[in-house]
Parts: C-alpha cells; structure tokens; sequence
C-alpha cells in the first residue's frame, strides 16, 4: 500500500470496533517523507508524503470497515529528567545542549535517549532523574545551521 498523505489523528477515531495496525517507526524516522516499513500485523507499508512535513505519534494512513493503520514510535530507553528549579533547569538544559544531544520537554520533564556518558554530566549538574522506557510523541527539529 503506497501513502501519500496523513487521514489524520487516531484520537479523532472510534476505534472500538476497529483493530489498530501499528506501524512503529524509530524517533528519527518521523522526519522522513519516503520510507518503507511492515506494520505489526504484516502490512507492507510504503510512505511518500506529497508535501513536506513530518510524521507524528498518532498520525493514521489508512482506515477500511475494520482496521486502522497508524504510526506510534518504538520504545526506547531514556532519562527522565526532573529539574525542580529554574536554576537547574538552566544548567541541565545547558549541559544537554552544549552535547548537542536532542532533547524533547513534555510537561515539565526532559526526555532524553539513553546515553550512559550522561549519567556523570547529570549528576555534577545535580538534577534529579530516572532511566525510563518511552516512546517519544514527535520528532526532534534541529533548528538553526546544519552539518
């Protein structure tokens, strides 16, 4: 099956009589436009997104009477980092960015993928966090320069 364009959201699906075909998708692979993937339950999935744009978690390709095709992304390990003040949240934001190691905040958390070299860096910041398994929501955007 060969898409070009999102359906839409499975939020905004009722998907109680439906069987959900995940296509899972490493965090990197959101920002791809062209792939090709086998979901979960065997589809051959090939994605060629008409216009530029990234995918999301969430995102369906395709509905008929009984299954939806939708995108969610692997579970990965990361830290969890839990900044109880501004002051350390500065330090622990800066410490991330300084090893240009992407990085996604959700609430008021910073998710970032397992790595054991940061284990030190955390914990001469002084910034509380934990080792997780996650799946990230959306992809990293690199902004400014590239390489």
């Amino acid at each position: 099956m060969v898409i070009t364009k999102v359906a839409g959201n499975i939020d905004d699906y009722d998907t109680s009589n439906k069987e959900v075909d995940w296509l899972e998708l490493e965090w990197e692979e959101l920002n791809k436009r062209i792939l090709r993937k086998t979901t979960e339950g065997g589809r051959d999935v090939a994605v060629s997104l008409e216009t530029s744009g990234t995918l999301r978690y969430g995102d369906v390709l395709f509905e008929d009477g009984d299954t939806l095709v939708a995108i969610r992304t692997k579970l990965e390990k990361v830290y969890v980092v839990k900044p109880k003040t501004m002051q350390e949240m500065g330090k622990a934001a800066f410490e991330i960015g300084n090893r240009h190691t992407p990085c996604i905040i959700e609430g008021d958390e910073i998710l970032v993928r397992y790595d054991h070299t940061l284990d030190e860096l955390l914990d001469d910041v002084g910034v509380a966090y934990e080792q997780a398994e996650r799946r990230f929501k959306e992809a990293f955007k690199y902004k400014g320069h590239q390489h």
